[in-house]
Order: structure tokens, then sequence, then C-alpha cells
């Protein structure tokens, strides 16, 4: 996996966190081919004009008049074991749309923040070529060894999941096994390109 193109993508997912406010997520979205909705984004995204492609979710979130006026691109899923991105992730995959960005996963409530960057790694196991796009950066989820663009003096963390004997070429900091979070975050690009090396998965999360 080199040099991942983060501007190419099948669909993006627009979460029910803080709506967007940075020209890089708010580019993606608007520039997107395929638009899902978690139904408590769905209000907020067609009240500034947008039509969304699908509105995934329970079906909790959304206003009544909107469950009615786009019944034609409510998918109500009903089980309570994953949240509302998961669903529209799931959604997406099984449309054959892999390359998927997510928007607006971030803000309002800590936990579910916490939570949604964490799936990204389910998500990448289920064969999702999967970004997470805040207002300050992306989250990228890896295994094994991977490559990526970069900028010269550019910021990056490290989160390991169940990575082991980590090292890197192209940054500021040498890496090695975390054994907790905070340990990985804060490194800095030396050049145009990072490689991570590992066994195991971990997320990359790249400040703007």
């Amino acid at each position: 996996m080199n040099n991942r193109d983060y501007h190419k993508f099948d669909a993006v997912v627009l979460a029910g966190g803080d709506y967007p406010t940075a020209p890089q997520p708010l580019e993606i979205l608007n520039n997107a081919e395929y638009i899902v909705c978690c139904d408590g984004a769905a209000d907020n995204y067609i009240s500034l004009g947008h039509t969304p492609d699908a509105i995934v979710g329970d079906g909790d979130s959304i206003s009544p008049e909107n469950r009615e006026k786009y019944a034609d691109r409510l998918h109500i899923v009903n089980e309570q074991e994953s949240n509302d991105q998961t669903k529209a992730v799931r959604f997406l995959l099984s449309q054959g749309k892999n390359k998927i960005a997510i928007v607006g996963a971030t803000g309002r409530r800590e936990d579910h923040t916490i939570g949604n960057i964490s799936l990204l790694i389910e998500y990448a196991r289920a064969g999702a070529n999967v970004c997470s796009f805040t207002d300050y950066g992306v989250f990228v989820p890896c295994s094994g060894t991977t490559t990526h663009n970069c900028r010269k003096g550019q910021q990056l963390s490290i989160f390991s999941i169940t990575a082991k004997a980590l090292s890197a070429e192209g940054l500021l900091y040498p890496i090695y096994d975390f054994t907790n979070w905070w340990q990985g975050t804060l490194n800095e690009c030396t050049g145009e390109s990072v490689t991570i090396h590992a066994e195991g998965e971990y997320l990359l999360f790249f400040n703007y």
C-alpha cells in the first residue's frame, strides 16, 4: 500500500458529529460522487440545500418530514449492536463501494469520537479503504508496512492497535513498540514521504 491518494473516493459518509468547517473535509464533501448521510446528519445536510444519495441508520434521528420526503433513499437498520457510521460503511461495502471517506465523525461527545475513530480498524479489516477527515487532519487505518505522501514539517501521530516491531523512515523522532497512545503522538515528517514498518495494525493521524 503505497502513496495513498486521499482525495479519490467511491463515496463519502457524513456522520452525526460536528458538521465540517475546514476546507479539506468540505472539499471532499462538496465534490463527492456519492454521499451517504447517517440519519443523525441528514437533517443538517438537507437544510443546507443538499440531497443525499442515501440515508442510513436506525431512523431515530431524522425528522418526520425528511423521513417521508426521502423515503426512497432511506435505509433503516434496526439492530443496535453497531452505530450509524458502521451501518453506513457496511451499506457502501454491500454496494461495492470500498474507497470511503468519512467526515463529521468527531465533536459533540468525546466517547462517540473515540468510538468512531477506533472503528476505522474494523472497517479496514472488512475490506474498506477508508479515511476519516476532521477539521484538523485525517485518520488512516493501516496494517503492516505502509508508505504515505506528506510534506516536510507535517505533524504525524501514530496510534498502535496491535502493532509490534515498529520503525519508520522519514520521521524526525524514532518510533518503537508503544505501550500507550500518547507515546506516538506529535512526530514530524522530514520529507515528502514517510514509511511505517510494523507487524500488525495502527492508526495514523496526519495534521493538515
